[in-house]
């Protein structure tokens, strides 16, 4: 059993209220780390000192936050209204059991039953305005007496594992950040290494943003769970990324285009390494390389992402053998990082 996965997939840390994810990983990485420091907006911020064989000023991003769902008010029979934290599919909803923050009460999330529909309304799909969270209050006063407008719910899924493939819920990017403790708890590297433990990516990489400007890098390797295809698809049999073929390298997303010269590092680092890894296909989603990479002056920046299957759902599926490759990439990328590397040619 990977513990340190297990525990941080069954924390709780919607986005905005990552505190219970920032204490544990601080008390993770506290007896490997330098400095380390919590700013305004919650970010946690560590520094690694190296051998001092580089100046380079390196970042190493994973974002804490997990999608959830916001408390925004009640009905007259207890039920709880509520509005997503991230972006998410309405039918993976329903019967879901949450809890809800702070005091973790639990919730079902509910609607009208289907023997009460008609046709119609049984081939459609649910809407998440239709929902509502149970928590067995027996009227509004009595709900809003336990449940403030504002509290976050989240999901409650125990973490896992069939085989090489781990199921919980938050991989996305609890895996990320198990991969950077991992990455702390190693020797030194060549250069002083500022690690960020992000808040509020899940609803604008806001936490990126401000932790980036800070620290103030020469490079950033950010380290993700990306949404893996490869699902049974009769219309497209060349899916993104799948599940047990190596670490995902991104190339270009919706919100930026990855360093070109770092990720021709990280993939000629795989090969000398002998290890499989996948291109993810260019378009659609977004990381936090994205702000960091266009901080003060721009850096170089690029993603690795670890694959999961159902991302921003309350289950998520992994490869362990896919997550090991993900903390050995990067820590090799990191460790074979030159000037050069990075430098732009006319």
């Amino acid at each position: 059993m990977n513990e340190l996965l297990k525990n941080l997939t069954e924390a709780v840390g919607v986005s905005g209220t990552e505190h219970e994810v920032r204490r544990l990983i601080r008390d993770l990485i506290v007896d490997h780390v330098d400095e380390w420091h919590v700013d305004t907006i919650g970010n946690l911020i560590a520094l690694k000192k190296g051998t001092g064989a580089s100046d380079l000023r390196v970042l190493v991003d994973a974002h804490m936050d997990e999608v959830g769902l916001m408390i925004t008010g009640y009905d007259t029979d207890g039920t709880l209204k509520f509005d997503a934290v991230g972006g998410f599919d309405d039918r993976t909803l329903l019967g879901k059991v949450v809890q809800v923050a702070p005091k973790k009460l639990t919730g079902v999330i509910g609607a009208r039953p289907v023997h009460l529909l008609d046709a119609g309304q049984r081939s459609s799909i649910v809407k998440r305005d239709a929902m509502r969270i149970d928590i067995g209050a027996k009227n509004k006063d009595a709900a809003s007496g336990k449940v403030k407008v504002g509290d976050r719910a989240a999901f409650v899924t125990e973490y896992e594992e069939l085989d090489e493939t781990a199921v919980g819920k938050a991989f996305d990017n609890r895996a990320g950040c198990a991969a950077l403790i991992e990455l702390l708890r190693s020797r030194p590297f060549p250069f002083d290494l500022h690690a960020v433990f992000s808040v509020q990516e899940e609803v604008g990489l806001r936490g990126a943003r401000v932790a980036g400007y800070h620290v103030n890098p020469d490079v950033a390797l950010i380290l993700e769970c990306t949404p893996a295809y490869d699902l049974p698809n009769e219309d497209d049999v060349s899916p993104n990324v799948a599940l047990g073929k190596g670490p995902s390298v991104y190339v270009m997303d919706s919100g930026t285009v990855q360093d070109p010269k770092l990720v021709a590092h990280i993939t000629r680092v795989a090969s000398e390494l002998n290890m499989p890894y996948q291109i993810r296909r260019p378009g659609g989603g977004g990381t936090n390389t994205a702000v960091i990479q266009r901080i003060r002056g721009a850096i170089s920046a690029a993603t690795i992402a670890v694959p999961g299957r159902y991302a921003h759902t309350p289950t998520m599926m992994i490869n362990l053998r896919d997550y090991a490759n993900v903390v050995r990439l990067a820590d090799a990328t990191l460790r074979n990082l030159k000037p050069e590397t990075i430098r732009r040619d006319i």
